[in-house]
Parts: C-alpha cells; sequence; structure tokens
C-alpha cells in the first residue's frame, strides 16, 4: 500500500440541515455538495474532503487556526457549546513537526450536534 494522503474525514450528524449551517457559517468552510437523501453534505477542510452524515459515528477533528484564543473567544461569544480552554499541549524542541520551539496549542468545543471538535495552534514560544 501506498498512502498518498488523507482524502476523506466523515463527522455524525443527526440534523444534516443544522450540521452543515454549523460547518459552514460558524466554522466558515466552503459547501461542496449536499445529497439527501442518502444524508451525506460535503465540505472543503483544507484540500481534505469533510463529510457530514447522517448516521456516520462521531469522530475527533482538529482544526488549525491562526490565533487560537480569538476564535475559541468569537465560538463562545457565538453561543457554541466550549469545552476546554485554549492550553499548550507540548513544545516541539526538537521540531519534529515544525520549526524547533514551536508550542502546539488547543482547545475543545462543541458542534451542533455534540460532537467534539479540537482547535490547534502553533506558535513560537514566548
Amino acid at each position: 500500500m501506498n498512502v498518498q494522503r488523507l482524502h476523506q474525514v466523515a463527522q455524525r450528524a443527526e440534523d444534516l440541515e443544522r450540521a452543515a449551517a454549523f460547518y459552514r457559517d460558524m466554522l466558515g468552510l466552503t459547501h461542496v455538495a449536499t445529497y439527501d437523501p442518502p444524508g451525506l453534505a460535503f465540505f472543503d477542510l483544507g484540500n481534505t474532503r469533510l463529510l457530514i452524515e447522517r448516521g456516520a459515528p462521531s469522530a475527533l477533528l482538529y482544526v488549525e487556526v491562526g490565533d487560537i484564543d480569538a476564535e475559541y473567544a468569537a465560538l463562545g461569544g457565538a453561543g457554541v457549546e466550549l469545552s476546554e480552554a485554549p492550553h499548550m499541549i507540548f513544545k516541539d524542541d526538537d521540531g519534529t513537526f515544525g520549526p524547533a520551539g514551536t508550542e502546539e496549542w488547543m482547545a475543545f468545543f462543541k458542534d451542533s450536534e455534540g460532537n467534539l471538535v479540537g482547535l490547534v495552534e502553533r506558535r513560537q514560544a514566548a
């Protein structure tokens, strides 16, 4: 097997219209297509296809943002259920995932369907 790249991630939706509106309007993803039936909505998530699917199992998505604090605050201000405030997960001293000394920060919220979603920011150490 020679895997080239991640092609698609599926996320559970109980209410397809509500979930599609959340990912389009709240997260600003580009809606590509909806097929209902059978209950599928496709979005572009950084050149990976995100499938919002009625009946799919829940996945844990991590989406990269430029300013985790501002994005987390904006989600809270819009009434989104916040789960975990921004915090540093690790400091990449060796440069394993990018420039040495970069910190990886994460925060978590729930989407319209109750799925946990992570925000990720990689930032230079203070």
